[in-house]
């Protein structure tokens, strides 16, 4: 084999490895990777079955039922749809009616299973991705730093 031949191995080989760590470099960043829904993306089949997502949207008056075994089930709204949210575990002091909330799951046959929950700092703050939503569904107002969607 001449030594020319020999480099454009090298190369060849060299490149085939690097394709080969690009590509699971990216295959753990897709299963690592979480995406901000609103409930109207998941009402309109936009999320994927079983793959973990951020829901966010305002927690529904009325909706905040205690369950046995330390279950909280509740509705999260965006003004213009509302999904049905299940959590396991201790909610945070800031969670309430009325408030904006980011929950962290898997959306199992329409009902949305809750891993984490992360209420809002403080009345006047919002979470971005919440805001952007009601601010599409034209739920928001100005100032407020809440949507109407709950009254």
């Amino acid at each position: 084999m001449k030594r020319k031949h020999k480099r454009l191995t090298f190369a060849a080989i060299g490149l085939c490895l690097l394709g080969i760590a690009a590509a699971l470099v990216l295959t753990a960043f897709e299963e690592s990777i979480v995406f901000f829904h609103s409930p109207t993306d998941i009402a309109e089949g936009k999320v994927k079955i079983d793959r973990r997502v951020r829901l966010g949207g305002l927690v529904e008056e009325g909706s905040v039922k205690k369950q046995a075994g330390a279950v909280t089930a509740f509705r999260i709204t965006d003004g213009a749809n509302v999904i049905d949210v299940t959590y396991r575990g201790i909610l945070p002091d800031l969670f309430r009616e009325g408030q904006g909330v980011v929950t962290e799951g898997r959306l199992q046959g329409g009902l949305f299973v809750a891993e984490e929950v992360l209420a809002k700092h403080d009345e006047n703050y919002m979470p971005p991705e919440v805001a952007d939503a009601l601010k599409k569904s034209g739920r928001w107002q100005e100032g407020s730093g809440k949507g109407d969607a709950a009254k």
